[in-house]
């Protein structure tokens, strides 16, 4: 005998026929003998939910934001699944459910649709720009650019543009060879400017390479001529610095030969100097002696007396012999204030004793003696008058005419 309320959406008949019901009535959905009702019913119940749990995981799929095809797809398997199922449950519950999906899938399809064109248009611009970087380092004068830094850049404009095209959103054929092309013809730019860059920048060095090594064969060859090269040792070292460049390696190492060959002069006048100051400490201490005793010559006011001192000081300072090198200047100066004491005695002489000059002073002093005896006259005749305006007159004229006697005298 059939039971009609074993469950709310469907039953299982006398022969082990398990029905469903649906909103056009029952539909029979298969067998289960040898089994309760019960158990029919669980077991097809059983396929109604996991028809359910497909249509619930498609639900949450489109709410993670699915691709559109995808769900697209998925709804048309349920779609075919859900048209006669062998399962007991709501099944309309679950068409209008699917339905409701299938709505969806032309929203998502539009929704996604606008996002991938956006996408892409990101995309374009990334890369865009990604090409105006390139072209703008492509751009500068390569005789002003730092290759490093350069060479750096481009670097990672490269694995920037690598890493997009591998992460980022596919776009459009034409646009992104085109693209290409452009980044790749910067990169070429680049590339050849750098090349040309390296090559000259290699001749300089070279050039720069040959002239050094010449200058280093110079130097090395003073050798033989000790402290006596050094004038020519820095004539070099100034043709060294404007030789330029050779590059790091071989400045470093010419360098090197450069300067243990200046080494080697300035070490064998340092020698010199050294015996220099052994073997003539003493001339040095006598002539300091000797130029001490000379001092008293700048007391001397006799030309002739000073003269003679100066003599027997110049053959006595000569017998001495030379004194260290550092020192010659030293004990030359001390001498040399002594001989300007001597001149300066003997060119004041010759001012006073000059023949025209002594003529022209006594005439003059002829004359003011004159005029000073004549303002002596005027100036008793004012006392003797009392008029102190002439008496002040004629005392002025007096006093400036001693002054000019006194100074000839």
């Amino acid at each position: 005998m059939a039971t009609n309320d074993q469950a709310p959406w469907g039953r299982v008949d006398d022969d082990g026929t398990v029905y469903v019901r649906q909103a056009d009535g029952e539909r029979a959905v298969g067998q289960y003998p040898d089994a309760t009702p019960e158990e029919a019913l669980a077991y097809y119940e059983r396929k109604f939910t996991e028809l359910a749990g497909q249509v619930t995981l498609l639900e949450q799929r489109v709410k993670r934001g699915a691709s559109a095809s995808d769900v697209s797809k998925a709804v048309g398997h349920l779609k075919e699944a859900l048209a006669e199922p062998s399962a007991v449950g709501d099944i309309d519950a679950l068409r209008t459910r699917v339905a409701a999906l299938d709505t969806t899938v032309v929203e998502l399809t539009q929704q996604q649709s606008a996002e991938a064109q956006a996408a892409q248009a990101e995309a374009v611009a990334y890369r865009t720009a990604l090409v105006v970087e390139a072209e703008a380092l492509a751009a500068q004068d390569p005789a002003r650019v730092q290759w490093k830094q350069v060479t750096a850049s481009v670097d990672d404009i490269f694995s920037r543009w690598q890493k997009h095209q591998q992460d980022g959103p596919r776009i459009p054929k034409g646009e992104g060879n085109d693209l290409w092309k452009r980044f790749r013809a910067a990169r070429s730019t680049i590339d050849t400017h750098r090349k040309a860059f390296y090559a000259e920048l290699d001749s300089v060095h070279r050039d720069a390479r040959s002239r050094k090594q010449a200058l280093v064969e110079r130097a090395e060859e003073l050798a033989p001529k000790g402290a006596d090269g050094i004038p020519t040792y820095r004539q070099l070292l100034d043709d060294w610095k404007r030789a330029g460049r050779a590059g790091k390696k071989y400045d470093d190492a010419l360098w090197a030969r450069f300067k243990a060959a200046g080494d080697v002069l300035y070490g064998a006048k340092t020698a010199l100097v050294a015996q220099d100051e052994e073997e003539y400490s003493a001339n040095l201490e006598a002539k300091n002696a000797l130029l001490d005793e000379g001092q008293a010559i700048l007391a001397l006011t006799d030309r002739v007396a000073a003269r003679d001192a100066l003599i027997s000081l110049q053959q006595r300072f000569d017998d001495i012999g030379r004194v260290p090198r550092e020192q010659v200047r030293p004990v030359e100066d001390r001498l040399r204030k002594i001989e300007t004491h001597v001149r300066t005695l003997d060119e004041e002489f010759w001012q006073k004793n000059n023949p025209e000059r002594k003529a022209r002073s006594e005439g003059l002093a002829g004359q003011l003696q004159s005029a000073i005896a004549k303002l002596e006259t005027e100036l008793e005749a004012a006392q003797a008058s009392g008029d102190k305006r002439a008496i002040k007159d004629a005392q002025e004229a007096l006093d400036a005419r001693r002054v000019w006697l006194d100074a000839l005298g």
